[in-house]
């Protein structure tokens, strides 16, 4: 048998060893499964290497198993047995089958007694992050995806470094890739030299043999910030400036932020305390068996926590419920749109149903692929009556859902695939028609600055264009 025969059939055998692998794998969508043989067949040997790289969502089976085992020590430590608390509502009885697939997710249930504020925009959100670390009296938790180490970044670390220093316990923790930059630095060192806590989410290690513990590209997104246990925020915003220099092209990075005080804090308490405890080997479900104070009025809410090793789907069923709880106005801002089929269906049906439905990207996207692939859906999206607007202000980061008037989702997750599968996101859903009204006048406020896509901008595509959108979107499922 020549070399070349030996070759070759060494390559069958990997390559229906590889597709046999795709096909049994669980909660995969017959799409994605389609896009991953296409990929392992049509690239010799290197589609191999591909799907070993990127092709399945594992981070590793001791961090699966430590994440596993820290979630349910918290769940018994919340209620006195393992597994979900029992369903309970609280309050907004119309809109309780939101708060059950939310429920159904991270076992939290909605809390009422909540206030929101606005932040005005990204350093002032900073400048308010800042203000509540200079006020916190037992403990200050953060968790940034990108933490950098420009201006607003070295405020919230010289924040944490003064809080440590009045005797506060400090906990600091950003993702090992997103936050590269700070970690690496001097700054960083400081931070820990100085009494602040310190945890790297999902370190890389070796990048060479990182791959065989489970996906590189596998992230902790979370932004979440707990003062005191009472004081929250959520939304979008990383720790940087908004001019973020890092990719200064697509500046100024617009936000949406909000500051929380009441029992949701205590939920973003508990996100926070899972990553924590599965970096560092130090329990503080002490922390979250603390009675909130009591408090009347406010609003009902919930905190939505997502992750590889959390449900497949809670991500995409949560944007979907919502959606479909839509009536009168549906208004969305996304950066990064690759929807899975239901999604796209689901968008385009609540159009159909007589739901005016608005839709916001950014015109210029820091990732080319995602923007290119966002584009494949405007045809359909505008046949079934959505509006699409896109933003020219910058890039429109602001990951927003409001409906009615009545109910907003805002936080951490985009509505493309690494959101739906591979990135740890933490949402808060909630219901107050004043907070939503602030956050729809943000949206309409966004809306002043970007130019409406058409059918006849679509018609005026050049194949060329046509031709890289629709196949960029084949790849979606991958992406």
């Amino acid at each position: 048998m020549t070399q070349a025969s030996l070759i070759t059939g060494l390559h069958i055998l990997l390559a229906v060893a590889v597709c046999c692998r795709v096909l049994l794998r669980p909660y995969r969508e017959p799409a994605a499964r389609i896009a991953w043989i296409v990929v392992v067949l049509s690239l010799p040997f290197a589609g191999f290497v591909t799907y070993l790289l990127f092709g399945e969502v594992s981070i590793g089976r001791k961090r699966i198993a430590r994440m596993q085992e820290v979630v349910a020590n918290l769940e018994t430590a919340r209620s006195g047995k393992p597994g979900h608390q029992p369903f309970e509502a609280a309050g907004s009885e119309q809109y309780e089958h939101l708060f059950r697939v939310g429920h159904s997710i991270t076992g939290l249930n909605p809390v009422s007694g909540n206030s929101g504020t606005l932040m005005d925009d990204s350093d002032a959100a900073i400048d308010s992050i800042v203000a509540d670390i200079d006020a916190a009296t037992t403990h200050v938790h953060l968790l940034f995806y990108i933490w950098l180490p420009d201006d607003n970044g070295l405020k919230v670390a010289a924040a944490a470094i003064r809080a440590a220093a009045r005797g506060v316990t400090v906990r600091a923790m950003a993702d090992d890739l997103g936050s590269r930059l700070l970690i690496k630095s001097e700054h960083w060192r400081g931070m820990r030299e100085r009494g602040v806590q310190l945890a790297v989410a999902l370190p890389i290690g070796n990048p060479l043999l990182r791959p065989f513990a489970g996906r590189i590209d596998l992230r902790n997104h979370r932004k979440i910030i707990v003062i005191d246990g009472r004081i929250t925020y959520c939304g979008s915003q990383n720790c940087a400036d908004p001019e973020f220099r890092v990719k200064a092209a697509y500046a100024p990075w617009v936000d949406v932020m909000v500051r929380f005080e009441g029992p949701i804090a205590h939920q973003n308490q508990y996100l926070f305390a899972c990553d924590w405890m599965s970096h560092v080997n130090e329990d503080i479900t002490a922390l979250l068996q603390q009675p909130l104070p009591a408090t009347a009025g406010g609003f009902t809410a919930q905190v939505i926590g997502t992750g590889p090793t959390v449900r497949f789907s809670a991500m995409p069923e949560t944007f979907e419920s919502v959606m479909n709880a839509a009536r009168r106005e549906l208004v969305i801002t996304t950066p990064y749109f690759v929807p899975s089929e239901s999604m796209l269906d689901t968008l385009c049906a609540t159009a159909y149903r007589g739901v005016k439905t608005t839709i916001i990207f950014p015109a210029r996207n820091d990732s080319r692929i995602v923007g290119a692939a966002s584009r494949s859906y405007y045809a359909a999206l505008l046949e079934a009556g959505v509006n699409i607007f896109e933003y020219v202000g910058g890039l429109l980061h602001a990951k927003t859902l409001t409906v009615d008037g009545e109910i907003a989702l805002i936080g951490s997750a985009n509505m493309d695939r690494r959101s739906f599968d591979l990135n740890y996101e933490n949402n808060i859903l909630l219901v107050d028609r004043q907070l939503t009204a602030d956050l729809y006048r943000r949206q309409q406020f966004y809306l002043k600055s970007t130019k409406p896509v058409t059918a006849e901008d679509i018609a005026g595509w050049t194949v060329p264009h046509r031709l890289l959108y629709n196949t960029v979107a084949i790849l979606g499922p991958v992406l």
